[in-house]
């Protein structure tokens, strides 16, 4: 089987207001099983890009280890991109932001890569308000090691082994709000309406903005009942099995209007229960925006759309008061300023 893309190109593709057309902003072939969300991530993250009209070597797309992590290559293949270690992706943010405050950083990660290795990182990052958008394909299991429960896995879920899961799950948009980050959504991968203006917006936000997106495992979401990413009421319970082969499935796909609750049905039977936020939310009410996800849960539904955002605080360069030119454009004086002033600084620590 054949992974390489074709370089046909339609003569009739629209390009936007600088030239590039969709095609300009996605990747290689994706390798991820067929009807994965994830691949609906990716094609919503190609989207919003070509209608922000943004130029592609002006984005940095970093990611940590997982299913999830490895869709860097099947979107934005003109763009700077960084596979780095399980968990440590906010880390290597950070540091290239530093570095280069002009690019605009995409980080992804998924639910095992940030609740659980990566959680101390997601958390720091958070709350020192990174200028970024950390997007979580959130799928409650590790799909790259055959399924095993994931940190935001729930109450009475089982491993492929029949282990009941005792845990309560980590709710990301939650401690997101409790730490301060100012840009929360939740979103569903297969509510491209909806998930589309969220990236649009995470992109052109100061400061961290988080989107947690709910994107089904074809492979391994046949779990028991879900208050969070997957189903809330199961028809029948089943016990994922190690497979070699993937049968080819159709991409779920959903869509409903403010103010709605519908219930999805999963491949494997069971059901996902989703609700979007109404009209008259207020997504700048930090406390509106914590009872919604509580009222939310208690109805076992999910929210889904723009939750919380603040536009007020200041980054991490404000906070820092970092030079706005890049590191990489300062020359060896002004890096090097010499020792009169190593000393005057000094002087000022005593």
């Amino acid at each position: 089987m054949s992974y390489i893309k074709p370089r046909f190109r339609h003569p009739d593709l629209t390009p936007n207001s600088i030239g590039y057309t969709r095609k300009d902003y996605e990747g290689s072939i994706s390798t991820l099983c067929a009807g994965c969300g994830h691949d609906s991530i990716s094609a919503a993250i190609v989207q919003s890009c070509y209608e922000l009209e943004i130029e592609p070597h002006r984005i940095a797309k970093l990611s940590g280890i997982g299913c999830s992590s490895k869709t860097l290559d099947y979107f934005l293949k003109q763009s700077h991109g960084f596979n780095s270690l399980h968990g440590r992706m906010p880390s290597v943010v950070t540091g290239a932001n530093l570095a280069n405050r002009d690019l605009i950083y995409l980080g992804i990660s998924g639910d095992g890569d940030t609740a659980s290795i990566g959680m101390g990182q997601f958390v720091h990052v958070t709350r020192r308000n990174l200028n970024m958008l950390y997007l979580v394909g959130n799928n409650g299991c590790y799909g790259l090691t055959k399924g095993q429960d994931s940190a935001t896995a729930d109450v009475g879920s089982k491993t492929k082994k029949g282990i009941e899961n005792t845990f309560e799950p980590i709710d990301l948009v939650s401690m997101a709000l409790n730490l301060g980050a100012t840009f929360i959504a939740r979103s569903f991968s297969g509510d491209k309406a909806q998930l589309v203006p969220l990236i649009k917006a995470g992109l052109k936000h100061h400061g961290l903005a988080l989107i947690d997106v709910i994107s089904p495992c074809v492979s391994y979401n046949n779990v028991p009942s879900s208050t969070k990413s997957y189903s809330y009421v199961r028809e029948h319970m089943e016990v994922p099995e190690a497979v070699d082969f993937v049968p080819e499935k159709k991409e779920i796909t959903a869509e409903y209007a403010q103010g709605e609750s519908i219930t999805i049905k999963m491949h494997s039977g069971g059901s996902l229960r989703l609700n979007k936020l109404i009209d008259n939310h207020d997504p700048r009410d930090k406390k509106f925006a914590i009872n919604a996800i509580a009222d939310a849960k208690s109805r076992g539904e999910i929210l889904t759309g723009l939750i919380y955002i603040n536009t007020a605080p200041p980054d991490l360069h404000d906070m820092l008061n970092t030079i706005e030119t890049p590191l990489r454009d300062l020359n060896e004086e002004k890096l090097c300023p010499g020792s009169k002033v190593l000393e005057k600084i000094n002087k000022k620590l005593r």
